[in-house]
């Protein structure tokens, strides 16, 4: 199950899960989105079922849970992916913006987990991944309820991993910590910036968040950061220099998550409605993005890079000992 489908990480995760042999689930609002995406699953060769709702809807989740239950078979994976965001400074985010973003994002996160897991405890089994960001530790200007909806999926992931401790259930939950992603919503967000809204770069490709996600889904790594940006963030911007980063943040923050091309105030934006058509995974960045990570690679390989390193180290010390005693 996939939620957020029909664009952006949501788009890519579908793609490489069906790649992996999964069948899919899709839900998001937009149905030409999902009819796009159920097509790429088909071509792949697996079994996809289009679920158009919102993920702020807890009772229509719930039934689409057991919709794929009884059609597809057991939930194996859930991912939530659904996000809204609006690009503006807080005082200019008007009350009911700011609760429809922190719907969708943070209660649209817990009502896909509740779903899943009333599924998952009782077999036992099962992986949800909460598609995270560095946001969720480091927030930046002009998106307060997009950045407290992910600090509070965090929070809410943390507490259900302790539950599941205590009733010893082997169910994992695991979150990906995402860099700035070339995806569509940077066309349709609903902003109220002078010039169009831009991923704060370095950017990456879609592909790579999917590659993170689909890996997140098959092994028990409690959190993954994509990105050397993420791991900057967290780290040196969240954990060890925030008053730095604030700083920082306030002098570039601005400026940075905007373009030089004028914002077209009459454009569509998705905030309570889909945007016609089918976006795909990609914005409009292609230019600018990467398609590799070298710090998701060490982050995905680190057990057996640690393990090569130490062993040459040990065969190199070894011939200098055969060296000197000889």
């Amino acid at each position: 199950m996939v939620t957020g489908a029909s664009a952006g990480i949501g788009r890519a995760t579908v793609r490489a899960l069906a790649a992996r042999g999964y069948d899919v689930a899709l839900i998001a609002r937009g149905v030409d989105g999902l009819e796009g995406a159920r097509e790429e699953v088909v071509r792949a060769g697996r079994r996809a079922l289009v679920l158009p709702l919102d993920v702020a809807d807890a009772a229509a989740v719930e039934a689409a849970a057991s919709r794929v239950e009884a059609e597809l078979g057991p939930i194996d994976v859930w991912v939530n992916d659904a996000m809204a965001s609006v690009f503006a400074p807080f005082h200019e985010t008007t009350a009911d913006e700011f609760e429809r973003v922190t719907r969708v994002t943070y209660l649209g996160t817990v009502n896909g987990t509740r779903a899943a897991l009333a599924r998952m405890t009782t077999r036992n089994r099962g992986t949800i991944v909460q598609v995270g960001s560095a946001l969720a530790y480091r927030s930046i200007p002009l998106q307060s309820g997009y950045c407290g909806a992910k600090a509070a999926i965090r929070g809410f992931t943390d507490s259900i991993r302790c539950e599941l401790r205590h009733y010893k259930s082997d169910v994992h939950l695991t979150m990906v910590q995402m860099p700035a992603v070339n995806t569509p919503q940077f066309g349709w967000v609903r902003s109220r910036l002078p010039n169009r809204a831009q991923p704060v770069p370095p950017i990456f490709q879609p592909e790579v968040a999917a590659r993170a996600v689909v890996w997140a889904a098959t092994h028990r790594r409690r959190e993954l950061y994509v990105g050397w940006p993420s791991v900057k963030a967290i780290v040196f911007g969240a954990k060890l220099f925030p008053s730095i980063g604030d700083w920082y943040l306030g002098k570039t923050g601005f400026r940075s998550q905007q373009t030089k091309t004028p914002r077209d105030p009459s454009a569509p934006d998705n905030l309570y409605e889909p945007v016609p058509g089918d976006h795909g995974a990609h914005g409009t960045f292609d230019g600018r993005a990467r398609s590799s990570s070298l710090e998701l690679l060490w982050s995905i390989h680190r057990p057996a890079v640690i393990t090569a390193v130490c062993s040459a180290l040990a065969v190199a010390l070894i011939l200098v000992l055969a060296v000197f005693h000889s």
